[in-house]
């Protein structure tokens, strides 16, 4: 299987997030990459892609360009406002205000996020292009005749909504995928997000449109980000009712529960029979991930790769979360072994 992957992730290289009301070292950095690729190639995965350029528009079919604007100057607002950290939002509109865009910097950050922990320093901007980039080529090869591409993304991207960003993503690189493969002509497309976390911002993209199935399995939103979303009374609306699906569970929950709701998703997709599938692959379901409450191991990847390859479907796998460093480029690339038959 190919890879796709850009060194231009490593301009997003973040010193602080808010957690536990501390600045600490941020959970999802550099290294989370450089070991995913480090064990591709030992493991001999496959030949190993930098992405095209395909500029800005694939981004805007999925994300507003007031948000692509945003994003592409904030930092430089930031520094130009004389602001010394990394930039961080700090106030939100809440209830009983005004949701208006305002001219100041700090103003922008709280309109165009939800969350805090998220920060935005000098090359995000680079990175999260590259990280759309890399979701594209790979799009594009599957496209042309490749039965699965890994897209090898950083930062993740299931998060992001059309106009918001938090939980380490920009653009959200799922969506975007999703919305190539239908603009150039398939007619239905299907996203598996397996990440331990609601893909809340793929859910709100395609929540009124029925050419996407959405379907995502991830801890209880009551106690874990984001929060906001992801519970299972909410199945999509207009057009879209019936074609986005919650699979919520609780702490400590293995494997052998957790299949189950595989299959049921498994199912759902195949009555769906799309004709594409994007799977937003996080890791962080992982026994030992340091933000999660999971009990997967790494062998259940390869018996999940084996699964989603069952499905019969062209596939890109787009990496989203993770956060065990040591043990991510084995659990990452155990997905993509299991899927090409390898134990």
């Amino acid at each position: 299987m190919k890879t796709v992957f850009s060194p231009l992730h490593a301009r997003r290289t973040v010193k602080t997030e808010l957690d536990g009301g501390l600045l600490i070292e941020p959970h999802e950095k550099p290294s989370r990459a450089e070991t995913i690729l480090a064990r591709v190639r030992n493991q001999a995965l496959g030949e190993v892609l930098e992405p095209e350029e395909f500029g800005l528009e694939p981004i805007k079919r999925v994300h507003t360009a007031d948000y692509v604007s945003f994003l592409e100057t904030c930092w430089d607002e930031w520094v130009a406002a004389g602001k010394p950290g990394e930039a961080i939002p700090a106030v939100w509109a809440g209830r009983g205000m005004r949701h208006r865009l305002p001219k100041d910097i700090d103003g922008r950050l709280g309109y165009y996020s939800f969350a805090a922990e998220t920060s935005i320093t000098e090359g995000t901007w680079d990175a999260a292009r590259a990280s759309a980039n890399v979701a594209l080529t790979a799009q594009k090869l599957v496209a042309g005749g490749e039965r699965a591409v890994f897209a090898l993304c950083r930062p993740p991207g299931h998060h992001a909504h059309a106009d918001l960003f938090g939980g380490y993503c920009f653009f959200n690189n799922a969506a975007i995928t999703a919305q190539a493969f239908r603009d150039q002509g398939y007619q239905r497309v299907a996203i598996l997000d397996v990440d331990f976390h609601h893909g809340n911002g793929t859910q709100a993209i395609f929540y009124n449109r029925s050419d996407v199935l959405t379907i995502s399995l991830h801890g209880d939103p009551d106690l874990v980000f984001p929060h906001f979303l992801g519970f299972e009374d909410e199945i999509g609306e207009g057009d879209g009712e019936g074609y986005n699906l919650n699979l919520v569970y609780p702490p400590n929950t293995p494997y052998s529960t957790w299949s189950q709701g595989l299959e049921t998703a498994c199912r759902q997709i195949e009555a769906f029979r799309p004709t594409a599938l994007v799977v937003a692959l996080g890791v962080d379901t992982f026994e030992e991930d340091p933000i999660s409450f999971f009990k997967l191991t790494s062998g259940d990847y390869l018996t999940l790769g084996k699964r989603i390859e069952q499905l019969g479907l062209p596939t890109v796998f787009t990496m989203e979360g993770g956060y065990d460093v040591e043990a991510i480029g084995v659990n990452a690339v155990n997905v993509m072994q299991g899927f090409e038959g390898k134990e």
